[in-house]
């Protein structure tokens, strides 16, 4: 592996002409530059330059491993400059999280304003549930991400902070046709006989599973649905009921509808997840994140 002040040197040397002029551009000794360059002539396997009565010239192997100092130097110098950029948070890369239903509605949001605000920054997305979120937060590969305490708590993760965004109501999706559809405000306990379209449930506890105990049963049946997509579906179809954020409602076929539930402690807490020294840029969109959070849901 060959040093880069070692390639820097040969590129001055090569434009020089001289061992003693790139000296004197670097800052080193003729004697200096005779010595790091014999060091790189024999770790190339042979030389480099050849000597004249008057300064030096590359030779074929010389000029070929000039062609790759150059492009070496020419995209560390543009890597400096994209990391000082994306540093300062003009520019560059942000990696962006977020769980499923927080690109609905709340991350969008805060994205077109973050275009208009930081238009020279590329946003890169990933989704998936918040426990991933925040492993990928923790090593590295996002700037950050939004997170939830559904359905089992708010997980840790070392070098990261969270910030409360707002409080998500748990709501009840129900097919248009059926009884409690026009209800306002629906018991849990009158929901006994449903099968619910879940996805976590019974490994770990939960907040349905706790809701429906407060309310004095056990869930029929739990059909363990992941997508949002396929919940709804599941639900258009009368095979069962699906608590839904208010978060999503705004995504909500119109074959079903929303219903508030009498139980006030279903709700989840939306946090935005930063690492310890978080980017300009990932700032700028936590900030943007807080001032989505006041955009009013649609009317449930």
């Amino acid at each position: 592996m060959f040093d880069i002040d070692a390639l820097r040197l040969l590129v001055a040397v090569a434009e020089a002409g001289s061992f003693t002029r790139a000296g004197g551009q670097l800052n080193y000794t003729q004697s200096a530059v005779s010595r790091r360059i014999a060091a790189l002539e024999q770790q190339a396997g042979g030389p480099l330059f050849e000597r004249l009565p008057r300064g030096v010239r590359l030779n074929p192997a010389g000029r070929a491993l000039h062609r790759t100092a150059t492009e070496v130097l020419d995209r560390l110098a543009r890597a400096e400059h994209q990391l000082a950029v994306l540093h300062a948070g003009h520019g560059g890369l942000l990696h962006v999280g977020g769980f499923g239903t927080a690109n609905v509605s709340l991350m969008p949001t805060a994205l077109r304003s973050f275009r208009d605000t930081e238009p020279d920054v590329e946003v890169v997305a990933f989704e998936g549930p918040t426990a991933t979120l925040m492993t990928r937060l923790e090593n590295g590969t996002l700037d950050l991400a939004v997170v939830s305490d559904y359905p089992y708590g708010l997980p840790t993760a070392e070098g990261v902070t969270t910030t409360v965004l707002c409080e998500d109501e748990l709501l009840v999706a129900l097919p248009r046709r059926h009884r409690l559809a026009g209800a306002k405000t629906i018991a849990l306990s009158d929901l006994r006989d449903e099968a619910w379209v879940q996805n976590a449930y019974g490994d770990r506890p939960t907040m349905l599973a706790d809701a429906c105990a407060r309310a004095g049963f056990s869930p029929r049946k739990i059909i363990r649905i992941a997508e949002w997509t396929g919940k709804f579906g599941w639900v258009a179809a009368g095979l069962g009921v699906a608590l839904v954020p208010s978060l999503a409602a705004w995504a909500l076929p119109a074959e079903l509808a929303l219903c508030r539930l009498d139980d006030p402690a279903l709700r989840r807490t939306i946090h935005v997840a930063l690492p310890a020294t978080p980017l300009p840029a990932a700032r700028t969109l936590a900030r943007l994140l807080r001032d989505a959070v006041r955009t009013p849901s649609p009317a449930v």
